[in-house]
């Protein structure tokens, strides 16, 4: 008797929706794995992927022992972090248990899948297991099946996923020999046609609970959880579009139908213990859940005991900075804002350190510019936004001579470059071809063998070439100076609405300096297919150049600045809007369109490039210990040698990116102007005077602060469990279909998260595991309004998954439940009685 449909629906659907998406590696952007479990508290999370994955969710206990040896954790952060949590003073758990848990090994919690215990055959050892076989065959069928860039051969795909992997494995006559199963191809005739058929089949033969199912399926998406990881991208994608898509659902019959084939390959007295077994093991998997989820009390602890560092230095530095009142002072010379990522901290204190009379900003790396752009003369469209919103406008690149001072287009100068650019890109594409085409590779070598050396000679002796710009790829070189990215098809009332949603959001609706200087941001590295998670963890992989670009130019329009008049926003006619871009890999700032400014705006960058230089001086000196270049090396050294670093084909660190990023701070700069926080902080200029209402408060707490959250999560697993949440070594990475992700090595599953190299140097972890800490001056009643209406928040603070304190004059207070309290041990020690 088959189950009932809607209950498997359900059940599938349910597995499904655990899964988080992640981007392909050209649009690459940083994800919480477990952001679709954030419903649920962070320990019954841990407990839930211990119990189905095997996967690790706190700091490992060698992390935190490591951290105490060092100094770093110390008593008092382990009694706060006691004292704090409601479950271990009604567990009476002590100090001396959590200091005996770090000598015991990790406990192992995973439960098996029937594909585990029918594995069983007295020469097992002398092949792959059958997780892993099965494994390998699915990831490479997927590989095949989503490749649409990489492969000159391409597969029929129009009946879906599942289809292929039926056909495939249909005609894989090696594949039973492989898991030493030669009747594997007999079995293969009794799959079902379709998706849904076969999870009726084998949820039929598998005879479990009801209850059972969702666990279960979702045990097994997690033996592929990087393409279904990939499949929750394509389903993300399709809904931000209004839409569905199949593939998630069809890779989970897929995965599903693998077990129940090996029961119609071993029905025999041993496969039926196994199934014995199997059932008897997810008999009771809540009870287990709930037992493990008791266990890691302790690692819950340790968790939050390793925050207490970081978080009593901040208070500290944040307290003091109460004693600072502003002064009024002049209108700045200059005023730059910056993406609030974390490696622009370091430049804007250097900047402001360097002349006073500069005022920084930090807003969103996108500037509010909900866009995709699509570079001039090609079809490569593309998001320029955080992954959690869906472009609503579009920009382009159009042809503005240089040195006209002013942006106006030229539609026939514009075809020209389309054309030309076209043709230039179909010589490349024969050109490209030819060296995969099979008939003629090693030909091809050996007639363009001096090309290939000459690369392969910058690889082993890097030069310092600037960043490459690789929106103007294929674009004739007499053409690139003239292209500006712009935004297209907005009336001008749209624009003004827009430039005045920006400028209050930016909190720049007055006193606007001479100069206002757009600073986006982006890496350089090469030979590096995790490039694009270098230049932003959030805006899809792209840098900021395009938005900082596009922006300047809406501002600097009189149009606009005439329109705005009537939102109460008044932009003197001497100030001028630039586009700027900081190499985060070299420190050095690069600015767009200066030709276009009028003579003393241009005098005005000038000399404002002088001070960005002097900043980027002390910047490349602090970061110089974490890249291992020694102290006493002059400013002309090292940049030398972050310049060839950033071209050197075999440096798997070209720089850190946002590791060991903890904290965020929302608040007027005044707040932290002055202190050191060492390139751990984000930081988003808010002023609360400015916002009555509270709209760009919740602007900041559902898009900024869930997308560094994300950052802070992708760090995070991928230095806790870089096994399953990390993409394994970066010497041993293939791209798989072009831009879809890497294999380590020529199979398993498609990687997630980031390299090894990413947080870790070789000898120790340069990432610390710590849940963000946020940090927000507001009104309490502003700041609860927000989280009661949004549950996506609530769920996030409620459920440990990030910390959250609003600042005051009178003092800094700590969010927990709902409550709010000074922080004192004493105050939290009631609260989690309570």
């Amino acid at each position: 008797m088959s189950k009932p449909l809607n209950s498997i629906d359900q059940a599938c659907e349910q597995a499904c929706n655990a899964i988080a998406p992640a981007w392909p590696l050209d649009q690459s952007i940083a994800v919480n794995p477990h952001w679709c479990r954030t419903h649920l508290p962070l320990r019954s999370v841990a407990a839930r992927m211990a119990v189905l994955g095997g996967i690790q969710v706190f700091p490992p206990r060698a992390l935190v022992k490591q951290a105490w040896q060092e100094g770093r954790l110390t008593k008092a952060h382990v009694d706060a972090a006691l004292q704090s949590n409601g479950a271990a003073v009604e567990a009476g758990l002590q100090i001396a248990q959590c200091m005996a848990s770090l000598d015991q090994p990790a406990p192992v919690y995973q439960l098996p899948l029937l594909i585990d215990l029918l594995d069983n055959d007295p020469l097992r050892h002398t092949r792959l297991s059958w997780r892993e076989a099965i494994t390998h065959q699915v990831s490479q069928t997927c590989a095949a099946y989503f490749d649409q860039h990489q492969a000159d051969w391409q597969p029929e795909r129009t009946e879906g996923l599942y289809a292929f992997w039926r056909d495939t494995l249909a005609h894989d006559h090696g594949i039973g020999l492989l898991m030493g199963l030669p009747q594997l191809g007999k079995a293969i005739d009794a799959l079902p046609a379709s998706a849904k058929d076969a999870e009726q089949w084998a949820l039929h033969k598998l005879d479990f609970p009801a209850d059972v199912w969702a666990d279960y399926l979702e045990s097994v998406l997690l033996t592929v959880q990087g393409w279904a990881s990939w499949c929750a991208y394509l389903g993300w994608q399709a809904r931000l579009a209004g839409g569905s898509d199949p593939h998630l659902r069809e890779l989970l019959a897929i995965r599903l139908a693998w077990g129940a084939l090996l029961l119609e390959c071993k029905d025999d007295e041993a496969a039926q213990h196994a199934f014995a077994a199997v059932k008897k093991a997810w008999r009771d998997v809540r009870l287990t859940i709930a037992e493990v989820e008791l266990a890691m009390l302790v690692d819950e602890v340790w968790q939050c005991a390793l925050e207490q560092g970081f978080q009593s230095d901040l208070k500290q530095q944040l307290t003091d900075g109460l004693k600072h009142t502003p002064s009024p002072g002049a209108v700045p010379y200059a005023q730059a804002a910056f993406c609030i990522d974390v490696r622009s901290e370091r430049l804007r204190r250097a900047l402001e350190h360097t002349d006073a009379s500069i005022q920084t900003l930090g807003f969103a790396g996108f500037f509010g510019l909900p866009v995709a752009y699509t570079p001039l003369g090609t079809q490569a469209r593309r998001p320029q936004l955080p992954g959690l919103l869906a472009p609503a406008m579009e920009v382009s690149d159009r042809l503005v001579p240089v040195g006209g001072g002013h942006a106006t287009t030229n539609p026939a100068l514009d075809a020209m470059a389309s054309v030309a650019r076209n043709t230039r890109l179909g010589l490349m594409d024969h050109w490209k071809a030819a060296s995969r085409w099979p008939g003629t590779a090693f030909s091809f070598v050996e007639s363009a063998g001096m090309g290939y050396l000459g690369k392969l000679g910058q690889w082993l002796k890097p030069g310092q070439h600037d960043r490459e710009r690789d929106d103007l790829y294929g674009m004739p070189t007499r053409y690139r100076p003239m292209c500006r990215p712009q935004l297209l098809g907005l009336q001008t009332s749209d624009k003004v609405a827009l430039a005045a949603k920006v400028l209050g959001a930016m909190g720049l609706r007055s006193g606007f300096a001479p100069l206002v200087v757009l600073v986006g941001h982006g890496s350089q590295s090469a030979n590096n297919p995790h490039a694009a998670a270098l230049d932003c963890g959030a805006c899809c992989g792209q840098t900021g150049e395009v938005n900082a670009r596009s922006l300047a130019l809406l501002l600097n329009d009189t149009e606009v600045r005439q329109g705005l008049l009537a939102h109460h926003i008044q932009i003197p006619d001497s100030t001028r809007f630039v586009a700027a871009l900081h190499n985060t890999t070299t420190d050095e700032v690069e600015g767009f369109d200066i030709d276009l400014l009028p003579s003393n705006a241009q005098t005005a960058w000038t000399t404002l490039q002088k001070q960005f230089d002097k900043a980027a001086e002390q910047v490349r000196q602090e970061r110089a210990p974490a890249l291992r270049i020694k102290a006493d090396t002059t400013a002309e050294q090292l940049l030398q040698k972050l310049r060839r670093r950033a071209n050197d084909g075999a440096q798997t660190r070209p720089e850190w990116g946002l590791a060991n990023n903890a904290g965020f701070l929302i608040a007027p700069r005044h707040r932290s102007l002055g202190l050191n926080l060492d390139g751990r902080c984000f930081l988003h200029d808010y002023n609360p005077e400015q916002d009555p209402t509270g709209e760009v408060l919740e602007l900041l707490m559902t898009a900024p602060m869930l997308v560094t959250h994300w950052i802070n999560w992708q760090y995070h697993a991928s230095t806790c469990d870089p096994q399953h949440l990390g993409s394994g070594n970066k010497l041993l990475h293939n791209v798989v279909g072009g831009h879809l992700g890497v294999f380590e090595g020529n199979g398993g599953d498609l990687r997630i998260g980031l390299a090894r190299q990413s947080v870790h140097d070789g000898e120790r972890w340069v990432h610390e595991p710590l849940r963000l800490t946020v940090v927000i001056e507001a009104t309490q009643a502003a700041i609860d309004r927000v989280i009661s209406k949004h549950a996506v928040v609530k769920n996030l603070l409620d459920n440990g998954w990030l910390h959250l304190w609003r600042l005051s004059d009178d003092g800094l207070y700590q969010y927990q439940q709902g409550l709010w309290h000074d922080g004192s041990v004493s105050t939290m020690a009631t609260l989690a009685v309570n």
